[in-house]
């Protein structure tokens, strides 16, 4: 059984969905691989690299999907490649199913094509195939590093004999994977760090990294709903939305750096930023909006481009930070996705490396594999949002 990889476009995407070393990983379990020429080439994966490892090198992505049963890639494919597609064949990657306007052509082409957006996080067989989290983890430390970068001061207290530097405020706003690293990397760099997120259980995560949690004052019957949904499902108050806003305002009128990761699946990112704050914040503040390719968290963010408002605040719209690691983040999302296919093959085959002939056991009732699954026997399975 062969494995592609398509080539991404490297004028937005850096990133390979696998790298030499998952190559050889796979060949150990019995599969043969076939990458698109130069498809590692933006993360610094040579061609050479692919061949050493044991995969062929295609010179089209045409060639890579009439030779493949499973087509591995970063984003949705190109529709001039979907046209080629067969039934039976298998697509995985970051697809973005929600707003992917691709699902009909995929199901009538008779592919099972695979989101690995919706991994279920809560289940611990599916940890190490956690591509929001591996992604989100490294974008978290590079939009700190982007921050660093755009403000015209360091990060931490210097005592000169010219006087003292006092250290950089920073607020992160949103406190999942991403926030999270952003938060322990702007304290090792020596930032006051301050955090605000809508679960009242990320307090201690926060303060377990040394960063200040921005209290937002709750009723009881709320902080009941909050903790029995984890904080994803509650759906606050329009006084405690009221009061959130006030706490961050103040907080982000004081602050040099803020650094935003709220996303929602399927939807527009949420507005945490709007016009009447940046208003308030010093010239040479650095805002940097991981969500800007969604919608964004800030107002007036423009994705990959970085724009000053009239009140000199820099909005960094931060659309695909990990392209910006690209050899690590590859490194990882390959793990991620080598992990996720040997759950589809038949359990003999998974037991026995050497086997010459892998099968494919595609089983919507898997709780992995019926989660990810957007198409399958020429239907769309995907829930509207």
């Amino acid at each position: 059984m062969k494995i592609g990889v398509i080539s991404a476009d490297s004028a937005s995407e850096k990133r390979v969905a696998l790298t030499p070393d998952a190559v050889k990983k796979l060949r150990k379990l019995g599969f043969e691989v076939v990458i698109q020429s130069g498809a590692g080439q933006a993360a610094y994966y040579a061609d050479e690299l692919y061949q050493a490892a044991g995969a062929d090198i295609a010179n089209s992505s045409t060639e890579v999907v009439t030779q493949s049963q499973i087509i591995t890639t970063v984003n949705d494919l190109p529709a001039a490649v979907t046209e080629h597609l067969t039934a039976g064949q298998v697509v995985i990657g970051m697809l973005d199913p929600y707003r992917n306007s691709q699902l009909d052509t995929y199901a009538a082409k008779g592919a099972t094509v695979f989101a690995m957006e919706l991994l279920p996080r809560t289940l611990s067989r599916a940890q190490n195939m956690d591509v929001l989290s591996s992604q989100a983890n490294l974008a978290g430390y590079k939009a700190v590093l982007l921050a660093a970068n755009e403000y015209s001061r360091p990060f931490p207290m210097f005592m000169t004999s010219a006087g003292t530097v006092k250290p950089a405020k920073v607020v992160i706003l949103g406190v999942g994977v991403a926030g999270l690293q952003a938060i322990a990397t702007a304290k090792r760099l020596g930032a006051v760090v301050e955090a605000s997120d809508l679960r009242p259980a990320a307090k201690e995560q926060v303060e377990s990294l040394g960063g200040k949690w921005l209290d937002v004052p709750m009723s009881e019957d709320e902080a009941q709903k909050a903790k029995a949904t984890g904080g994803y499902a509650w759906t606050p108050s329009e006084q405690y939305i009221k009061d959130q806003a006030a706490v961050v305002d103040k907080a982000l009128s004081n602050a040099d750096i803020v650094i935003t990761t709220a996303q929602i699946p399927g939807r527009n990112a949420p507005r945490l930023v709007h016009g009447a704050t940046l208003a308030k914040m010093r010239a040479g503040s650095v805002l940097i909006d991981m969500a800007a390719g969604t919608g964004g968290n800030v107002e007036g963010s423009v994705p990959d481009e970085t724009i000053t408002t009239p009140n000199g605040v820099r909005i960094v719209g931060a659309a695909n930070i990990p392209s910006q690691l690209a050899a690590q983040s590859s490194d990882l999302y390959a793990n991620n996705l080598v992990n996720f296919i040997t759950t589809l093959m038949a359990p003999a085959a998974k037991d026995d490396a050497s086997a010459k002939t892998l099968a494919l056991n595609l089983d919507m009732n898997d709780e992995i594999q019926g989660a990810l699954a957007v198409t399958h026997d020429n239907q769309v399975r995907l829930a509207k949002r």
